[in-house]
């Protein structure tokens, strides 16, 4: 927003009284038309010796690579990195924000322009992603009140009706009071909630406000009869009004170090898309092509030109809008503008008139432009269509002498190296050294985000399949340079970006999160962590409370370790360190695992075991896993009342599966008899020991006497779990034990027919049975059977 202001000098006697008199602060409303046009107005008038403005100071030795000639939009991106922390921040430029009129128009008007604000790497950028946001999005409170008082739906409307259709029709002394009023109200609020006496820590508002603050003072004292423009965001404005005055500097402020790992700045091309709010973007206005029209064509071609826009999205979506709709739409908008005071329709007029013409329906979703809302699903399509014909899909396209990170030059040599620079498709073998070395490259891109490139097909690293080929689908994309510009923050080359990414997803998320990093690593043919990584993923692993994810996490972990040798992760250092910390911590977790004698089996967690029991089968030798003390706590919880039952079922076929037969299992199955709970117990039992259970022939004999001594209220009870704890059972065995039962009652049939007949559903029969015995007990209460 906009504000232009010639500071009056305290005293003519002062010595500051002349400096200060040379000042004028035009604050802004970020990305605005109507600002940018106030900015412009300000150079012409006031031919200033120094433009100030509000951007990142790191960039001002390279101030000549804005003025190449690039297609906007464009930003600066900084990628930070301090260890295992890492962001990127934002400071986009389009052809109507005011920042960029300054740097354009105070360039050509021979003034010295500079950024004046923090580095994004400062401490103050910690928690602002987009330098540019609107510092009054965060009072809501007063902001909220105007849009009452003004009778707006919100901000945005509000904006519109204050400052860009009144742009052109009132003198800029008058426009710049009104908004100098505005960002007033705001910033009084944000004062308001200071500690009183100031003596609390300053907020990172403050913080920059008193750098800029050093720079303004020291353009005042070398030039001291020239003017000096600042342009910053309004919010800012009243207090570097107040600050320019306390500061004493005459020389520019010195930069200062960077206080992280890394820091970089690269410009990106950057797009309308990545600018609207409508799309989440939320620094700025919404519908950057609406406004790109209006800075170009003035309020009323601008809604004109829009309004035959979405007329022609919507005919090339095949929808029907003929020129009577086209006129409904334009009469609509310029009544709704008349109504509400506005001499040419604003954006929420013209998108108000369309909807009143086109939309014939009661809408179920609100209309987004009423707030700053991303389109729900259900979104009417010709609300859609509206949406981004007023959103515009320019794209920014930086000149070809612009620099760029290594990573960019490096990604282009190696795509061309494996000879995927041309293609739109790629089938690699990963059987053959060269492609497989393909591979990894575009799974590098995509662990980086790199837009494009999209695996259909290919094996999957967890599991001991066939398939030794990979199949992607390689695409132009709009945004593949500022993606790849974007990733150059993680490293100079493909590789080393992808590990220190790889790197960041095992530290920053849970152990599911971990496990897919470690999966992408393989598939990337990354073993190369850091020991803060390594430290970071063991411990990670170490604190999981769930001991459900961590054994799916064991599982796929332990397959990769054991069989993988087609994509290198066969006996890999990093996975065997995951392995020994998730079997320590699983052991620990089904010990403490909650549970009930009645409670259901949980097939999730008897995987965990089972994973467990794997690990120590296939891995302890070679990474020194404790099998004493695993046996132990399995012995622990196999005896335990209070644990569940499936639980203490997999824990007793635990050591049974290990090589450690129990000394009585005949005895401790019939124990185990409950009619609730045996199946769920017995499905522990079989997902642990399901090959030791087939060859003790006793087992089968003893679940045969349990399962024939229960009444048809039992069995009923019993059957879903028994039928899930057979289901452990592939089919060829289901048939040997259904030939053992059979050998069991001396049938000599062939067990075949029984296991894969078709038979009625055994749920109904067991119910059949159930009402037979119930019909039977009430005719002989009744006394009707002899």
């Amino acid at each position: 927003m906009t504000s232009s202001e010639k500071v009056a000098p305290p005293a003519a006697s002062t010595p500051t009284a002349d400096v200060i008199g040379n000042l004028t602060v035009v604050g802004v409303r970020h990305h605005s038309p109507a600002c940018a046009g106030l900015v412009r107005e300000a150079i012409e008038r006031l031919r200033p010796a120094h433009v100030l403005i509000e951007g990142p100071s790191d960039m001002n030795d390279r101030i000549g690579e804005f003025l190449l000639g690039h297609e906007l939009p464009v930003a600066v991106f900084t990628s930070v990195r301090d260890g295992s922390m890492a962001r990127g921040s934002w400071s986009p430029f389009c052809e109507y924000s005011p920042e960029w009129v300054a740097l354009t128009e105070g360039t050509r008007a021979g003034a010295e322009v500079r950024f004046i604000d923090l580095p994004a790497w400062h401490p103050a950028f910690s928690v602002l992603t987009n330098r540019y946001a609107d510092a009054e999005l965060r009072y809501t409170q007063v902001v909220d009140e105007l849009c009452r008082q003004f009778g707006m739906d919100n901000i945005d409307t509000l904006w519109d009706h204050m400052a860009e259709i009144e742009a052109s029709e009132v003198p800029s002394a008058e426009l710049g009071e009104r908004l100098n009023t505005y960002f007033d109200l705001v910033r009084s609020a944000s004062d308001a909630d200071r500690e009183p006496g100031g003596q609390s820590e300053p907020t990172s508002d403050e913080i920059r406000e008193r750098y800029m603050a050093r720079w303004i003072s020291a353009a005042l004292r070398q030039s001291p009869d020239r003017p000096v423009l600042v342009v910053c965001g309004g919010f800012h404005r009243p207090a570097l009004l107040r600050l320019a005055g306390e500061s004493q500097d005459v020389g520019w402020p010195e930069l200062e170090p960077v206080s992280v790992e890394s820091a970089v700045s690269y410009l990106v091309p950057y797009s309308f898309k990545r600018l609207d709010a409508f799309d989440g973007y939320q620094s700025g206005m919404p519908s950057p092509g609406y406004y790109q029209r209006l800075w170009e064509l003035g309020p009323r071609a601008a809604a004109a030109a829009l309004t035959e826009e979405v007329v022609r999205r919507l005919r090339g979506r095949s929808q029907r809008v003929s020129t009577a709709d086209l006129i409904a739409a334009r009469v609509n908008g310029e009544g709704l503008a008349a109504v509400r005071g506005h001499r040419h329709p604003a954006r929420a007029d013209l998108l108000d008139g369309l909807v009143s013409a086109l939309v014939g329906e009661a809408l179920d979703q609100p209309l987004p432009w009423t707030g700053r809302r991303l389109l729900a699903p259900g979104t009417h399509p010709a609300v859609v269509e509206m949406v981004a014909a007023l959103s515009g899909d320019r794209v920014g396209r930086l000149h070809k002498d612009t620099p760029l990170p290594p990573l960019v030059h490096d990604a282009e040599a190696e795509l061309e190296r494996h000879g995927l620079a041309d293609k739109d498709s790629a089938t690699l073998d990963l059987t053959v050294i060269a492609e497989r070395g393909a591979s990894r490259l575009l799974h590098r891109l995509r662990v980086l985000g790199i837009p494009g490139y999209q695996r259909v097909s290919g094996p999957d690293p967890a599991a001991e399949d066939s398939t030794f080929s990979e199949q992607w689908r390689i695409s132009p994309h709009q945004d593949r340079l500022a993606a790849l510009i974007e990733a150059g923050g993680y490293g100079p080359t493909v590789e080393l970006a992808a590990t220190a990414r790889l790197g960041e997803r095992v530290q920053g998320g849970g152990n599911l999160d971990a496990a897919k990093a470690l999966f992408d690593a393989v598939l990337c043919g990354i073993e190369d962590w850091s020991r803060e990584v390594l430290a970071s993923l063991s411990r990670s692993v170490a604190t999981g409370g769930d001991p459900e994810p961590l054994g799916e996490v064991l599982a796929a972990v332990l397959g990769l370790w054991r069989h993988d040798q087609l994509l290198d992760a066969q006996q890999s250092e990093t996975l065997g360190i995951v392995i020994g910390a998730a079997v320590d911590r699983l052991l620990w977790l089904v010990e403490s695992a909650p549970g009930a004698p009645g409670a259901p089996a949980a097939p999730r967690r008897i995987a965990a075991v089972r994973a467990l029991r794997d690990a120590l089968r296939h891995a302890a030798a070679r990474l020194g896993l404790d099998t004493v003390r695993a046996l132990e706590v399995m012995a622990r919880i196999a005896d335990n009342a209070e644990a569940g039952p499936d639980l203490r079922g997999a824990a007793f076929g635990f050591g049974w599966s290990l090589g450690t037969p129990p000394p009585d299992a005949e005895r401790t199955i019939r124990a185990a008899g409950n009619p609730a709970s045996l199946g769920d117990w017995l499905g522990g039992l079989f997902a642990l020991a399901r090959e030791q259970c087939l060859q003790e022939a006793s087992v089968l004999t003893v679940l045969d006497d349990l399962v024939t001594a229960m009444t048809d209220r039992d069995l009923l009870v019993a059957l879903p779990a028994l039928r899930q704890a057979f289901a452990y059972f592939p089919p060829r065995e289901r048939e040997t034990i259904a030939g053992q039962v059979l050998r069991l009652y001396g049938v000599g049939d062939s067990a075949r027919s029984l296991v894969r007949g078709k038979l009625d559903d055994p749920l109904a029969l067991a119910r059949g049975r159930e009402l037979d015995s119930h019909v039977q007990a009430v005719l002989e209460r009744e006394g009707l059977v002899r």
